[in-house]
């Protein structure tokens, strides 16, 4: 297998908003490890949207958006914002004229953003905050999709969020060539509809709402922060944060997600098919489904 061609360039879109996280290390470090193991000329560039208003031209060949904190609302009509959006647009007439095309991943709040600029679902903020690992699952479209065939329905993920995104227009949505991709765990007990967790938005931009970058490094130091493990403890108990801890370890969990999802995604874009790699794990593993009892915290 080859690439489709030998130097590749990445534009990291940051939208951190210059607070301290573990997102862009994970990303970094994805990319690092994803040059190394397939022998690529990969550069990649950072820009920090929000505060400084950086934002890449249409020279890359791929574009990932981060997670970043704060409102996905209230920052409409920014001038990053403006500019942001400028970009967006370029990649799409790109993607309509040119052969090679350049694909984009959004992350988080980018996601919800990107809702919000397809105008394709009510983004507003949930009743109390998403923070934990837990399963989402797979819609019909999500079992078709190409970087999703190496994880599991359901699979395991990250969430860590106050907004969310539901009462899709899905005409709008399949008019424009998108489709829901993935679901929040199912809660009979609440009835509150089910966020929508990734979408696949066109042919060559993806958004999940969760953090397939997350690693149980990462997440392991977010959990010993005070604050953090006073949420955990307050609502479900010191033995529920001790199991949490206990259980990031588990390979089938966001490990899972974390060595697969973005990899799969980066998979497409450079050979324009799965890899070799994660073709024969998918193959070996027949990619089961997981009943594990979940750990989350609202």
């Amino acid at each position: 297998m080859h690439p489709i061609k030998n130097n590749w360039k990445v534009a990291v879109l940051d939208m951190y908003e210059g607070v301290a996280n573990e997102g862009m290390r994970c990303i970094r470090e994805i990319l690092v490890q994803y040059a190394a193991m397939h022998a690529l000329d990969l550069q990649f560039d950072e820009f920090e949207v929000r505060l400084q208003q950086q934002v890449p031209d249409t020279s890359y060949d791929i574009y990932i958006s981060t997670g970043g904190p704060g409102s996905p609302v209230d920052s409409e009509g920014s001038v990053w914002e403006q500019k942001y959006f400028s970009l967006i647009e370029d990649l799409l007439a790109w993607n309509r004229t040119q052969e090679q095309k350049k694909p984009a991943f959004f992350i988080c709040h980018s996601y919800q953003i990107m809702c919000r600029y397809y105008g394709i679902g009510n983004v507003c903020k949930r009743r109390s905050p998403a923070f934990g690992v837990f399963p989402v699952h797979k819609t019909a479209a999500g079992l078709s999709e190409k970087v999703f065939t190496a994880l599991p329905d359901p699979f395991y993920i990250v969430d860590s969020r106050n907004w969310q995104v539901i009462e899709l227009n899905h005409e709008r949505l399949y008019a424009m060539g998108g489709q829901v991709l993935a679901l929040e765990k199912e809660r009979p007990h609440v009835p509150l509809e089910r966020a929508t967790m990734a979408i696949r938005f066109n042919d060559h931009f993806i958004g999940t709402q969760f953090h397939p970058e997350a690693d149980a490094d990462g997440m392991h130091m977010y959990l010993r922060q005070e604050e953090k493990k006073k949420q955990v403890v307050d609502h479900h108990g010191i033995e529920k944060y001790n199991s949490m801890l206990e259980q990031l370890t588990d390979p089938d969990k966001i490990m899972l997600t974390h060595d697969r999802l973005i990899t799969a995604f980066l998979d497409y874009a450079v050979y324009g098919q799965m890899s070799d790699r994660l073709a024969a794990i998918e193959h070996l593993e027949g990619v089961p489904a997981h009943n594990d009892d979940e750990n989350t915290f609202f």
